[in-house]
């Protein structure tokens, strides 16, 4: 059996839990929580996402995004707008004080990853940027057209882009 430390999938999710965690300790001290961060940043990408989205992007059931919005709400960092069409429907978005606590947040989020790339030379940043958003770019294909085949994920074929009659780097 291979070690899986050196696995690809092992490596990426250990680097990403690394740095979720190294930015929960840094906001935790801006008296926010990981749920919080989470709605306000999901928000101010998506603003005036129901609450069925924003559970749907942060992978909790329903209820408990619906939680997580109440205490926000209490908080004065979101409002609820009922929907025009569907008053039934409540969207979400964030309040004036909320976006000042985001950029907050996004300026803390810079800071972490400034440090997690510190051994890196701004080339080697840029790099590891280019490849990981391909990476994703597949990921986002496969999870949107749920193509299988027997043995588990295949991959659309996507072309790299040519430069020069070459593939790009």
């Amino acid at each position: 059996m291979p070690n899986t430390d050196d696995y690809i999938g092992v490596v990426i999710a250990d680097a990403a839990r690394l740095l979720r965690t190294a930015f929960d300790r840094r906001v935790r001290k801006l008296g926010i929580t990981r749920a919080q961060w989470l709605v306000l940043t999901r928000l101010h990408r998506h603003p005036g996402a129901s609450q069925s989205e924003l559970a749907d992007m942060m992978e909790v059931e329903r209820a408990s995004a619906g939680r997580m919005i109440d205490r926000l709400e209490a908080n004065g960092w979101v409002q609820r707008r009922a929907e025009r069409r569907d008053r039934r429907v409540k969207r979400v978005y964030l309040t004036p004080e909320a976006e000042r606590v985001h950029r907050r947040i996004w300026r803390v989020a810079e800071a972490t990853v400034e440090d997690a790339l510190a051994g890196l030379s701004p080339q080697e940043s840029a790099q590891l940027m280019q490849l990981l958003s391909r990476v994703k770019k597949t990921l986002v294909a496969v999870v949107e057209e749920g193509r299988t085949n027997g043995n588990g994920v295949t991959p659309p074929r996507i072309r790299a882009p040519r430069e020069n009659g070459r593939a790009a780097p």
